[in-house]
């Protein structure tokens, strides 16, 4: 529906009129965002009070950004926000990677019987529960002999104590988020790849490219754009730790702690221990607005480098 934004309001209602159904279809997605993604803004008020459940949040006492405080102050700190920024990264960019490249091996497979099952099993892992995955995780690295150590010395390296070892861990946990996420992924570029025009490729053929030269000159570039958007919408939430996975994996491991703990499993210790709601939702608005932030600046970066693959 391309229609310009800055019609006037009598062409904007004539537009309305004349496709109902177009603006119909709207509506849920409207109510969706309205009821899960405006009303809990109302909540941001606990962020600066003593929260109190008998009081409510308009009934409990201001405290300012006393909440803050906590986690501001804590010893932790910058050990937390340096793991949650590191190991955010580290997911968006080998996801990312992965998925770019899935995508192409799946548009370069002809037979469409071995392309449907390589896709059912490639993007089977995002369908599974973290908790499964954590007891996968803990059955190849846990226990008194792990799966993994076995095989270690079956070629003659010697044993790991994975559990102790918290500097290999960023990379466990990426290979594991890779697995996990970079097949599903890999649909949005995959569905990118298939709306470039045939007539560029077959262009390309005529004039002998070979098939590693239509990658690199056609089908790369043109993605671009879409892995840009694709990065810029992770980026929104790389001061969130995936709670689920770091918890289903890691769990209370303490020894594991110095690169794995992140803001949320942070949060969600202090929580169990001190039940501070206030604290909770302070550190939650941290989170929100420093992502803003940043998607506002990689945004800012996008746009000097490619407008295109800017998103605002």
């Amino acid at each position: 529906m391309n229609y310009p934004l800055n019609a006037g309001k009598r062409s904007k209602w004539r537009h309305i009129t004349q496709n109902p159904f177009l603006y119909v279809m709207a509506v849920p997605g409207l109510l969706f965002f309205l009821v899960f993604s405006y009303f809990p803004i109302y909540g941001i008020m606990i962020a600066f009070k003593d929260y109190d459940f008998a009081k409510g949040i308009t009934g409990s006492d201001w405290v300012g950004f006393k909440n803050f405080d906590y986690f501001f102050t804590s010893d932790d700190f910058w050990t937390i926000l340096r793991n949650t920024l590191l190991l955010n990264v580290l997911f968006i960019v080998f996801t990312t990677a992965a998925a770019v490249l899935i995508a192409l091996m799946f548009n370069e497979i002809r037979n469409k019987y071995f392309k449907r099952i390589s896709q059912s099993l490639i993007f089977l892992p995002y369908f599974m529960s973290w908790i499964v995955i954590g007891m996968i995780v803990q059955s190849l690295f846990g226990g008194e002999e792990p799966m993994i150590n076995v095989w270690l010395q079956n070629i003659g390296m010697e044993p790991v104590n994975w559990m102790f070892e918290s500097s290999l861990w960023p990379y466990i946990l990426t290979v594991i988020r890779v697995w996990q996420g970079a097949g599903y992924l890999s649909i949005i570029f995959l569905a990118a790849i298939t709306g470039i025009s045939e007539d560029l490729y077959e262009a390309a053929r005529i004039d002998g490219a070979s098939k590693l030269q239509i990658v690199t000159r056609i089908t790369l570039p043109l993605l671009v754009p879409t892995i840009m958007i694709m990065t810029l919408l992770a980026v929104g939430k790389i001061f969130n730790g995936d709670f689920a996975m770091i918890y289903a994996i890691i769990g209370d491991n303490s020894m594991l702690y110095p690169t794995t703990d992140v803001i949320d499993t942070f949060v969600f210790r202090s929580m169990r221990q001190l039940h501070d709601f206030g604290m909770s939702s302070a550190v939650g608005l941290f989170q929100s607005i420093m992502g803003l932030i940043f998607v506002i600046a990689a945004n800012w970066v996008t746009r000097r480098v490619s407008k295109e693959s800017a998103l605002f």
